[in-house]
């Protein structure tokens, strides 16, 4: 017989980790009457094996710290480095890359459409390949390819070849977001997540400032037979491999092995997150959490905000183009966008620091937030042609509901347990977002320019759909709660045990907490939504 060892410190836990075989037996995790598996448990489960562990509140806030310092400048600056590589296009359009490879205007929306198009394809995979391979080597290989690919565009000389590239672009940029929402949701509390998805994605707006004055650089380079977006395709491409080399080393996997905390830092890092009843990850593919994300209404509902919110995100290739047409120079327009640029990062940052500390508002705060993008959508098409600058302002506005769609994906992450279930749910949204994308670039037909009232109707339309939306996302989350209340304490998962055999040979019984079983936010009645 075994027995049950209650005493394990967190060093014996932590340094052990590598250590304890867990045992074969065909049901080593004993449920009451259910047997499960050993590919069940949470892989953060061995770091916490044994009874509940208080961790000091102090003590919790210097992992965390730890954590922000080593973590999040990696994210900020690929998340920098992505963003402005795949606004190349757009910065491109008026350093000549046109003219210079006799694009036409139909031929320019489908370069911004291969790109999503090729994100949507790959974008289960992707999250399939997140789940099986470490998170922070699988980026890096991505990152290393699409900085291949992006210096390539200096080399294409026509559709064909900028079709390739910009398809093998989309191809690799879509393990960035989704691997970044697997990384945030396994170092950070719920409350802590919607600040951090705001933090990295806010670096959108720095690169939309820093590209700004790249792309200005670019203009007063001067070299024969080498242009100006040629130059800037390969600054970035170099940027962006440099990157990927620094991610192979620095960017961790999860707080289970990550090189910059201690054993002992690597086990009060898992519980700091306990409070989430998400666990860390697991490795295997659960078809029965697969078919729950399916069936799950909510995720269907985020993945119509995410499609309808990002038809207008086809802007982001022809804003720079749309500020030309108000009568500005190329150097002025280069510079200009360097404001959309702090729009976003102004917008976000004020809008998911009122998503964290206002209990309840997330719903709330990305209506607010999608209001003054209604508001610039009527001011493109009522104000006179001749009113620049008021058509400019009406522009800078369509910019700070972004907040809105920063929001939804740090929220989905928030309400969605279980490893499978959650890449499930984030390829889904984040297919949504490119057949959103993909969709938008083809209402900027030649036929409706200068004014493009048609575009800016439709993107008005859209702004308002996403309203709706995120109340409808509240409202059915909110009521899931109140049906949670009023149920009797589900004390299923309660008093689990998993045999494993110490370093010294000994057979033990030790606890796992519910939090670490992997389960959905259906199976643990006890998960209760963020709204």
């Amino acid at each position: 017989m075994s027995s049950r060892d209650k005493t394990s410190s967190f060093d014996e836990k932590a340094s052990a980790k590598d250590a304890i075989e867990v045992a074969a037996t065909p049901a080593d995790y004993h449920l009451n009457h259910v047997a499960f598996k050993q590919t069940q448990v949470d892989e953060a489960a061995q770091l916490v094996l044994g009874d509940d562990y208080e961790l000091d509140k102090d003590e919790a806030r210097r992992i965390r710290r730890k954590i922000d310092f080593h973590v999040l400048p990696l994210m900020f600056i690929l998340y920098w480095i992505q963003f402005m590589d795949k606004t190349t296009l757009g910065s491109s359009a008026i350093l000549g890359i046109k003219q210079a490879t006799h694009l036409t205007t139909n031929q320019y929306n489908w370069l911004g459409t291969i790109f999503y198009l090729s994100y949507l394809v790959f974008e289960y995979p992707q999250n399939l390949a997140l789940q099986r391979y470490p998170v922070g080597k699988w980026m890096s290989i991505n990152i290393f390819v699409w900085g291949i690919a992006l210096c390539c565009h200096a080399a294409c000389h026509s559709f064909g070849g900028l079709f390739a590239v910009r398809l093998i672009l989309g191809m690799c940029e879509g393990s960035i977001t989704a691997g970044f929402m697997i990384v945030t949701s396994m170092f950070y509390t719920r409350r802590e997540q919607t600040l951090r998805v705001g933090y990295w994605f806010l670096m959108n707006g720095t690169a939309q400032i820093i590209s700004g004055f790249i792309s200005f650089g670019a203009l007063h380079i001067h070299t024969k037979n080498f242009e100006p977006w040629q130059w800037l395709m390969i600054i970035t491409g170099i940027l962006t491999l440099a990157t990927a080399i620094a991610y192979w080393f620095l960017f961790p996997d999860s707080p289970t092995n990550a090189w910059f905390l201690t054993p002992e830092e690597r086990a009060k890092a898992v519980l700091r997150i306990k409070e989430n009843q998400t666990g860390v990850g697991n490795k295997h593919f659960k078809v029965e959490q697969f078919w729950e994300a399916i069936y799950d209404p909510k995720t269907w509902l985020f993945a119509a905000l995410s499609a309808i919110d990002n038809v207008p995100n086809s802007l982001t290739n022809q804003r720079q183009i749309i500020v030309a047409s108000f009568g500005f120079t190329r150097f002025q327009t280069t510079l200009l966008g360097c404001v959309d640029g702090v729009v976003e990062i102004v917008t976000i940052w004020t809008g998911v620091t009122l998503a964290a500390k206002l209990k309840d508002s997330r719903a709330y705060v990305g209506v607010v937030y999608f209001i003054p993008n209604i508001l610039g959508v009527l001011l493109i098409n009522l104000l006179p042609w001749k009113n620049k600058i008021g058509l400019l302002f009406g522009q800078w506005l369509t910019g700070v509901g972004t907040t809105g769609f920063v929001i939804a994906l740090s929220w989905l992450g928030s309400v969605t347990a279980g490893h499978t279930k959650r890449v499930t749910t984030n390829a889904i949204m984040l297919s949504a977002y490119c057949v959103g994308n993909a969709a938008g670039p083809f209402m900027w037909q030649a036929k409706y320019t200068p004014r493009n009232h048609v575009p800016w109707l439709v993107i008005g339309i859209c702004y308002a759909v996403c309203i709706m939306l995120m109340l409808s996302i509240r409202l059915l989350l909110a009521r899931e709660n109140r049906l949670r209340d009023a149920e009797p304490v589900d004390e299923t998962y309660d008093d689990v045990y998993v045999e494993v055999v110490t370093p010294d040979g000994k057979t033990v019984e030790k606890k796992v907490s519910k939090e670490f079983l992997d389960l959905t936010d259906r199976q643990n009645r006890e998960f209760r939504y963020v709204l």
